[in-house]
């Protein structure tokens, strides 16, 4: 599977975006004119495609980038092994590998995505294996400075966790994205400890509340992931993270269904014990995440809905051949027939 920056695809309704525009910045502005929902367009959640190409005035297109980092649950700083659910080689893109010089990552990713997306005028490098905010300063600014040095390359989107960013490197971030595009993807999966222990994090969600703030005071672009199924917590817990998520100063929400992926400690754990788990038929996921949607702030914006793998990595119920875009079609479907949006029955500091 590949990722892309704008991986909700705003071409699926346009239809609250106009033609005005006016110059900011580094690109071209749009305007929506006549918005029906909070977030200027009537589009009935808020989606960072949107928002992007609304902003900037053209597509991103996001290049995954493997900068050859680690975890510290990896390494044995903070643990062994990882999250019981990572195994990076089912989502890296097959011209991602970390011996390989980032330029060539990035203009075999452009080469890759060209077939499928003509338009794309911009990148964004998006370092996504692993924790790439997990090495000295230097060694950052190096591997990130090589990617923005790469035509067409826009900006950076960085995946990495709560506990790996520091203030000395949020300074540094803070001053990069006052010449270029700058989003810090910290996943966390869970709001609760008791999933974050289970799944072998290294770290509480304290920890995510403080990264997040001390992100925001910079004015440093956030995201998150979530994964909702997972057997450490009720359908009702994995719906109140809704309200805990919306408390958090961030940008960006990816959601993705409970996978089990061959070759991870999870995969183990379901052959053990597979009583314990309890899968989402794809319809009751559509409904399931519209109920969140519901409680969810307006003013974070949805990257994705839910999460693939290739088959060969699979290893416990899956959504069969349904392909992400296919889950977004359904939920925006099924919100005209409930006649919702998001933040329906958000109610900010309740």
């Amino acid at each position: 599977m590949t990722e892309e920056f704008n991986e909700i695809d705003s071409t699926a309704n346009e239809s609250g975006i106009t033609s005005g525009s006016k110059e900011t910045g580094m690109f071209r502005t749009k305007v929506a004119a006549s918005p029906l929902f909070h977030w200027g367009n009537n589009r009935r959640f808020n989606a960072y495609s949107d928002f992007l190409r609304c902003r900037f005035g053209t597509r991103l297109q996001k290049l995954s980038v493997n900068a050859g980092f680690s975890c510290p649950n990896r390494d044995g700083s903070k643990g062994r092994g990882g999250c019981v659910f990572c195994n990076n080689s089912a989502f890296n893109p097959s011209y991602c590998e970390p011996g390989k010089p980032i330029r060539i990552q990035l203009e075999e990713g452009k080469s890759f995505h060209a077939w499928r997306y003509r338009k794309s005028l911009k990148y964004i490098a998006y370092f996504q294996a692993f924790s790439n905010t997990y090495a000295p300063l230097d060694v950052l600014k190096a591997r990130y400075e090589e990617a923005l040095n790469v035509p067409d390359v826009a900006g950076i989107a960085i995946g990495t966790r709560p506990d790996c960013v520091n203030e000395e490197i949020l300074d540094y971030l803070a001053k990069l994205s006052e010449r270029c595009i700058v989003h810090l993807e910290m996943g966390i999966e869970s709001c609760y400890d008791k999933s974050l222990q289970w799944m072998n994090r290294g770290h509480d969600f304290e920890c995510a509340r403080r990264a997040f703030a001390s992100a925001d005071e910079r004015g440093i672009s956030t995201g998150t992931h979530l994964i909702l199924g997972l057997p450490s917590q009720s359908r009702e817990e994995d719906l109140m993270q809704a309200e805990i998520l919306s408390t958090l100063p961030m940008r960006t929400l990816k959601l993705h269904q409970l996978q089990i992926i061959k070759g991870t400690a999870l995969e183990k754990e379901y052959t053990l014990n597979p009583d314990l788990f309890r899968f989402f038929e794809l319809t009751e996921y559509v409904d399931f995440v519209i109920d969140f949607l519901e409680r969810l702030s307006p003013d974070i914006c949805m990257e994705r809905f839910s999460g693939e793998a290739p088959p060969r990595f699979q290893a416990g119920p899956t959504f069969g051949m349904v392909r992400a875009d296919r889950v977004l079609q359904m939920i925006e479907k099924r919100l005209e027939e409930r006649d919702t949006y998001q933040g329906r029955l958000y109610r900010k500091n309740r």
